[in-house]
C-alpha cells in the first residue's frame, strides 16, 4: 500500500533573537545561515527527500503570512518546486489553527493524506537519519495514531519542553505518557540520566482527518471557528486567504496544548500519541548560541560566516554579510555585521536579542523591520546612500518583472540603467532604455519600470523631494495584488 504523504511546512515565524539578520520582513526561516540554502529550502528538500516505494510526496502546503508570500515561491522556485497551496494567515494565532488550515484545505481536495508537519525554521545535520526516523512515523500514522518526533537529548536543556515515553516497540515506535513543561537544570539532569524523556521538536505526522476528529473533541471552539475562516478564504492561483475577520476571531492555541496533551490524560477519547526518536543533530536555532553550537568551528572553538579573522579569540562566533569582521581577545562572544546594523553579545546572553527588537519596535526605528536590501515581488531594492531631501537606491527588477504603475506626490525620480533593458513609462512617454541611458521622472508624473529581456536589470534611481518614505506611493495598476 502506497501512503500519500503532504508536507505541511510552517513559515509564519519572525526570529526576534537572530536579529540583525532575522527581520519581521525577512525572518530567520529565510536566511542562509550556513551553505547556500535558507532554512525553509533546508525543510522543503528534507521532506521530499522521505519518498519510498510505499511513500509517494506530494507538493507542499506552506502555512506563512500575507508578507513573505513571494519569498515562499521564489526559494521554492529557486529548487525548482512549487508548493500545492499557499495558506496566507491574515493575523497569527498559533499552530493549532495553522494546521488545522493545512489539514482542511487537504480535505477540501478530496483527499486524506498523511501530514508531516514541520516548523521552517529548525536544522539537521544527519539527513538520513531524519528521514529514516520519519518514515517509520509516517506508518505509524497510517494506522491512526498522531505521531511526533521527539529530539534524544544530548544536554540538560531547560529551554524545551520534554515528552515521557514508555517502551519501544519492535520498529522503535515509544507509547507517550505525558507532556512535560520546561524544567529547571536538575530535573533536566534527571530526564536525561532517565533515558525515557525527548525534546519536544514541533514536528508532528498523522492523517488530515485524524487531527480534524481530534481537535474536534478537544478544542471544537477552535475546529469551528477555523471552519468558519477557511469557508469565508478567497483563492489566487496558489494563494489562499482565509476570511480575515473570522481567523481574527479563532482562539490562539498551539497544536501541543490543544490536543497533543490532552491525548494521554484523556485515552477513552481513542486519540492515541506515540513518539519515534529522533538522533540527526537536530537544532531549532532559536538564539545566536545555537547557530554556534551547530556551525563549524576551528580549534579555538571559533565559527565563522563570511570574510572574518580571528586573532587570540576562542568560542566566538562572528557572520559578516558585507565587510570584513575582525575579531580580536574575544571569548564566547556573537558578532553579526549587515550593513545597518551590528550585534555584539555575550553568547550565553543571546536569548535576550529580541528585547532589542523590542526596543526598535517602540522607538519605531526600521532595522527592526526591514533590511538595508529589501526584497519585493519583482525583485529587490538597496538603499545605498540618504541625506536631507534626497536617497539613492539601487534597484534589481527580474526578468519579465515589472513596478507599478504609480505616482509620487512628493518626490522626483532619476534613473540610470547599469545593465539589461528598461522599458519605463514615463508620463505620455514608453522609453527603451539601454546600459548608461537615463530618463528623468517630475514630480506627479504617472511612471512604471519593466524588465522586458532575459536577464536582470540593475539602475540606480536618486530621489529627491521633500519626503522620500516608502508609503508615498499610489498604485494604479500592480501585477502582485498591492493596493495603494
Amino acid at each position: 500500500m502506497t501512503h500519500a504523504l503532504l508536507p505541511v511546512i510552517m513559515a509564519g515565524g519572525s526570529g526576534t533573537r537572530l536579529w540583525p539578520l532575522s527581520r519581521a520582513l525577512y525572518p530567520k526561516q529565510f536566511l542562509v545561515l550556513q551553505g547556500t540554502q535558507s532554512l525553509f529550502q533546508q525543510a522543503h528538500l528534507r521532506l521530499q527527500s522521505l519518498a519510498a516505494d510505499d511513500i509517494a510526496v506530494g507538493k507542499p502546503c506552506v502555512v506563512g503570512n500575507e508578507e513573505h508570500r513571494f519569498l515562499v515561491l521564489d526559494q521554492l522556485r529557486e529548487l525548482k518546486g512549487e508548493p500545492s497551496s499557499l495558506l496566507l494567515e491574515p493575523v497569527g494565532r498559533n499552530t493549532a489553527p495553522a494546521v488545522t488550515l493545512a489539514a482542511l484545505q487537504a480535505t477540501a481536495e478530496g483527499a486524506d493524506p498523511i501530514m508531516v508537519v514541520t516548523p521552517a525554521d529548525q536544522t539537521v545535520t544527519n539527513e538520513r537519519a531524519f528521514t529514516q526516523a520519519v518514515q517509520t512515523a509516517v506508518r505509524a500514522a497510517a494506522e491512526g495514531d498522531i505521531v511526533i518526533l521527539g529530539i534524544t537529548p544530548d544536554r540538560p536543556e531547560t529551554g524545551f519542553g520534554y515528552i515521557r515515553t514508555s517502551d519501544a516497540d519492535a520498529v522503535g515506535v515509544r507509547g507517550v505518557d505525558a507532556f512535560v513543561e520546561k524544567p529547571d537544570l536538575e530535573k533536566a539532569k534527571a530526564y536525561v540520566a532517565d533515558g525515557g524523556y525527548f525534546w519536544n521538536s514541533g514536528m508532528f505526522v498523522m492523517r488530515a482527518s485524524r487531527w480534524l476528529a481530534a481537535l474536534g473533541h478537544f478544542r471544537p471552539d477552535i475546529l469551528a471557528a477555523t471552519q468558519a475562516s477557511f469557508a469565508a478564504r478567497g483563492t489566487d492561483a496558489q494563494f489562499v486567504r482565509p476570511g480575515k475577520a473570522e481567523f481574527a476571531a479563532v482562539p490562539s492555541e498551539s497544536v501541543d496544548y490543544a490536543v497533543m496533551e490532552q491525548c494521554p490524560s484523556h485515552p477513552e477519547a481513542g486519540f492515541k500519541v506515540r513518539m519515534v526518536p529522533l538522533d540527526a543533530g537536530w537544532s531549532d536555532l532559536g538564539a545566536w548560541d545555537a547557530v554556534w553550537q551547530v556551525s563549524e568551528r576551528d580549534a579555538n572553538g571559533n565559527a565563522a560566516q563570511g570574510d572574518a579573522l580571528f586573532q587570540s579569540s576562542t568560542n566566538t562566533l562572528v557572520h559578516a554579510t558585507s565587510r570584513l569582521v575582525a575579531a580580536v581577545g574575544l571569548d564566547n562572544v556573537v558578532v553579526v555585521e549587515t550593513p545597518d546594523a551590528v550585534l555584539v553579545a555575550d553568547r550565553n546572553s543571546s536569548q535576550d536579542v529580541k528585547k532589542i527588537v523590542a526596543t526598535l519596535e517602540k522607538q519605531s526605528r526600521s532595522e527592526g523591520t526591514l533590511h538595508r536590501r529589501v526584497h519585493r515581488p519583482w525583485g529587490w531594492y538597496d538603499s545605498i546612500d540618504m541625506g536631507p531631501r534626497f536617497q539613492v537606491k539601487r534597484i534589481m527588477v527580474k526578468p519579465k518583472a515589472s513596478l507599478s504603475l504609480q505616482m509620487h506626490h512628493h518626490r522626483a525620480e532619476h534613473w540610470i540603467v547599469v545593465s539589461g533593458t528598461a522599458e519605463v513609462t514615463n508620463g505620455d512617454q514608453v522609453l527603451l532604455l539601454g546600459e548608461n541611458q537615463s530618463t528623468y521622472i517630475p514630480l506627479g508624473t504617472v511612471h512604471r519600470l519593466v524588465n522586458p529581456g532575459a536577464i536582470p536589470l540593475e539602475i540606480i534611481e536618486v530621489q529627491s523631494g521633500s519626503y522620500l518614505g516608502e508609503d508615498d506611493i499610489v498604485r494604479f495598476q500592480d501585477n502582485y495584488g498591492r493596493s495603494a
